[in-house]
C-alpha cells in the first residue's frame, strides 16, 4: 500500500470515529502506523479543575496509562505551555521547552525515561477559557528524534484529527450509525444539513430547518444551502466541491468555518465528508457528498494561564513557575518537579512576586483562584 492510498484509508477511519466515538481505539492504532510505530494521544487538560480527560493514549502500557491519569498529567511541562501555542501548529520537543530543561523534570525522568521516550510531535488542536486539547506522537530510542519525513506525516494528519475532534463535540453523542446519519441527527441541537456537491441540501433536520426559515444565518435560494456573511458563503462553495474528491482532498479546508450573521452574532460550520469508509453508505444514498454542522459559537476567552501571564507580563519560565506552586507547594517541591535548582525557583518566584504585586505564596494562590473562577 503506497502513502496515499494508506492516507487516505486513515482519514477515512478518523472521520468514521468522530459518529462513533468506539472507532477511535482503532484509528488511533492507524495514526500510530502511519508514524512509524511510535506512541499517540489526544489528551484534555483543564487550567481550572486540574483534570485530565484521556480521550485516546495508544502504544502506552495500561500502568503508564494510569499513572498519567492518577499523577503525572499534573506536572506535564506541556501544560499550560500549550495554551500558548499557535492551534493547529506542529512542534517538536525543542520549540516548546529546550531538551536539556525538560530531560531535568521530574515528568521526563519518572513517566516519560522508563518507557524509552526521548521526542515528539505536539500540536494544540482545541483550546477555551477552560482547557487545552493536545495531539501528540512520541518517539523512542529505536526510532530516534522526530526528523522533517515524520513532521510532514504529522501535518497530513492533524488538521482530520481536529475536524474529526470537534464534529464529535458537536453531536454530543458516543456513537451514531453512519448509514443511517440523517435520522440518528435529527434530534441535534445544532443545525445540520446534508448536501450535494453543489451545495443542494438533500435533507436537514429540524434545528437546520428553523435556521434556514430565519434566514438570520443560512438560507435555501433554489434549495441550495447558502450562507449570508459572503466570505463564509464562498468557503462553504469550495469546501463542497472539494469534498466531493474524497476525505483527503479537504486538507485544512472546512474545520471551523466563521459565519457572520444578519444580526452579526457569530456561527461556526463543521463539514464532514461523506463519500469515503463508512460514511460512504449515507452519502450515496442522497447522492450527497457532505454533512454540514453549524452552531453558535461559544465566546472566545482566553485561557486564565494566558490572561495572567500577558497582565503581569510574566515570562513562560516565570508562569511554570508560579502554576507549580500554586499545584505542588513549597519552593524545594517546585524544584524537584522542575529540575531546576531551589535558588532558580526563588529567582522566578521574586519576579512573580514583584510583577502581581503580592508578597507570600498564599496570595499567589488567591490571585490563581480568582482568574480560575468559572464565570
Amino acid at each position: 500500500m503506497d502513502e496515499l492510498e494508506e492516507l487516505s484509508l486513515l482519514i477515512g477511519d478518523i472521520y468514521d470515529a468522530s459518529l462513533d466515538r468506539a472507532l477511535w481505539p482503532d484509528a488511533f492504532n492507524g495514526i500510530r502506523g502511519f508514524f512509524g510505530g511510535c506512541a499517540a494521544s489526544l489528551v484534555t487538560q483543564s487550567a481550572i479543575t486540574k483534570t485530565v480527560d484521556l480521550h485516546f493514549m495508544a502504544g502506552y502500557e495500561q500502568h503508564f496509562f494510569e499513572s498519567y491519569r492518577d499523577k503525572y498529567f499534573k506536572i506535564n511541562p506541556w501544560f499550560p505551555t500549550a495554551m500558548f501555542l499557535d492551534v493547529e501548529r506542529d512542534y517538536v520537543l525543542d520549540d516548546v521547552l529546550s531538551r536539556k530543561e525538560f530531560c531535568r523534570t521530574r515528568f521526563a525522568k519518572e513517566w516519560l525515561a522508563p518507557q524509552g521516550l526521548v521526542d515528539g510531535v505536539l500540536s494544540t488542536v482545541d483550546t477555551s477559557a477552560r482547557d487545552c486539547t493536545v495531539f501528540s506522537t512520541m518517539r523512542n530510542l529505536s526510532q530516534s528524534f522526530a526528523d522533517d519525513a515524520i513532521r510532514r506525516r504529522f501535518n497530513l494528519i492533524l488538521p482530520h484529527v481536529r475536524r474529526a475532534l470537534l464534529i464529535g463535540k458537536v453531536i454530543e453523542t458516543h456513537q451514531v450509525k453512519a448509514a443511517a446519519l440523517a435520522d440518528s441527527l435529527d434530534a441535534l441541537a445544532s443545525a445540520m444539513f446534508i448536501v450535494d456537491g453543489t451545495g443542494r441540501i438533500v435533507h436537514a433536520n429540524v434545528s437546520g430547518n428553523l435556521m434556514v426559515s430565519d434566514g438570520n444565518v443560512l438560507r435555501a435560494p433554489n434549495g441550495r444551502l447558502r450562507a449570508n456573511d459572503a466570505v463564509a458563503d464562498q468557503a462553504l462553495l469550495d469546501i463542497f466541491t472539494s469534498a466531493s474528491g474524497g476525505d483527503a482532498a479537504l486538507g485544512k479546508q472546512g474545520i471551523a468555518v466563521p459565519i457572520v450573521a444578519r444580526d452579526e452574532e457569530r456561527y461556526v460550520a463543521h463539514v464532514l465528508p461523506m463519500t469515503s469508509a463508512g460514511r460512504r453508505k449515507a452519502g450515496a444514498s442522497f447522492g450527497a457528498v457532505a454533512a454540514v454542522f453549524v452552531r453558535k459559537a461559544t465566546l472566545d476567552l482566553p485561557a486564565p494561564p494566558v490572561v495572567i501571564a500577558k497582565q503581569f507580563g510574566l515570562t513562560q519560565a516565570e508562569l511554570r513557575v508560579l502554576f507549580s506552586v500554586v499545584e505542588i507547594g513549597g519552593t524545594a517541591e517546585v524544584a524537584e518537579v522542575l529540575g531546576i535548582s531551589e535558588a532558580t525557583v526563588k529567582t522566578h518566584l521574586h519576579h512573580v512576586f514583584e510583577k502581581t504585586g503580592t508578597g507570600r505564596q498564599a496570595e499567589l494562590v488567591k490571585l490563581v483562584a480568582g482568574y480560575c473562577m468559572a464565570p
